[in-house]
């Protein structure tokens, strides 16, 4: 069944994902803040470039939007030239951009008086899942818009759950993240004591996977980490700026986060390296120089 679909931010993430949709037979015309990278997604894909957000939105069943942070969302979405003003009643708005549970409030709320229904709908699975059709997708919002969007989701998702009301899934995100920092500290600890122990740092990687220390970012990540090798992935900057949320909610609900903080911290430290782009597992860089 095709939907009309309109897709807002066509990044590493978005642009694959609004192409699977394409692919899938699904009507989408893209809007991107660069209108260059709007005309090569609709070069590589069946599709339309549109030139502004509302011509984007007009008569859409969904608007997808994946964007980089809460100024950004607050942009695309609100004002007279926004999503909200644009996009018709009964339209439902699923925001994929890792941003705050506030900001999802926020724009669940003035989505609301419009007559449209808005999900925050992160994801999970980097740029190689987006573009294996692999991401995992943590949902807020509710369940009619949920169920409704869902079949849209399975474009481009492995797994998609709604994880409660407006937010939740943006705090389920956080969880994720969390769970990442202490996992890439760790994995890095022990790829450097290992090195220094004098070990074939590619055989203990190989036994211990097979135990109870096996993780996607071990079996995902060690190889690249052992090589010194950084220019792919999910970038330092942006793991900052999702761990920035999390401490904040953390203060917000009175949870004591000393491991999640401090790995922040040592992302500052690969940053002021020059490893604002690195991937995450650069972690390990940091004890290299130290």
């Amino acid at each position: 069944m095709t939907t009309k679909i309109a897709f807002i931010g066509l990044g590493v993430m978005g642009f694959p994902m609004a192409g699977h949709l394409a692919q899938a037979g699904h009507q989408v015309s893209v809007w991107n803040r660069s209108p260059a990278k709007a005309q090569q997604w609709a070069q590589a894909y069946p599709g339309t470039a549109a030139e502004s957000i509302a011509q984007a939105v007009a008569g859409a069943a969904v608007v997808m939007t994946c964007v980089g942070a809460d100024p950004d969302l607050i942009g695309v979405y609100e004002g007279p030239q926004g999503i909200i003003a644009n996009a018709p009643e009964g339209c439902i708005l699923v925001d994929h951009t890792t941003a705050s549970a506030g900001v999802a409030e926020r724009l669940a709320g003035v989505a609301r008086e419009k007559g449209q229904a808005f999900i925050d709908a992160p994801v999970s699975g980097g740029q190689q899942g987006a573009e294996n059709g692999q991401l995992t997708i943590m949902c807020g919002g509710d369940t009619q818009a949920y169920n409704a969007a869902k079949p849209m989701l399975d474009c481009y998702a492995r797994a998609v759950n709604l994880m409660g009301p407006v937010g939740a899934g943006q705090r389920t995100k956080m969880v994720n993240q969390i769970a990442i920092a202490g996992l890439v500290q760790g994995l890095s600890e022990a790829i450097h004591f290992a090195e220094n122990a004098g070990l074939d740092v590619s055989k203990v990687i190989d036994v211990i996977s097979k135990g109870a220390a096996q993780s996607w970012q071990m079996e995902n990540r060690s190889a690249t980490m052992i090589e010194g090798e950084f220019e792919h992935g999910f970038a330092v900057d942006w793991m900052r700026k999702d761990l920035a949320i999390c401490l904040e909610e953390a203060r917000r609900n009175h949870s004591s986060l000393p491991v999640t903080a401090l790995v922040d911290q040592f992302y500052g430290d690969v940053q002021a390296m020059g490893g604002r782009r690195w991937d995450t597992s650069a972690l390990i860089q940091r004890l290299r120089t130290h």
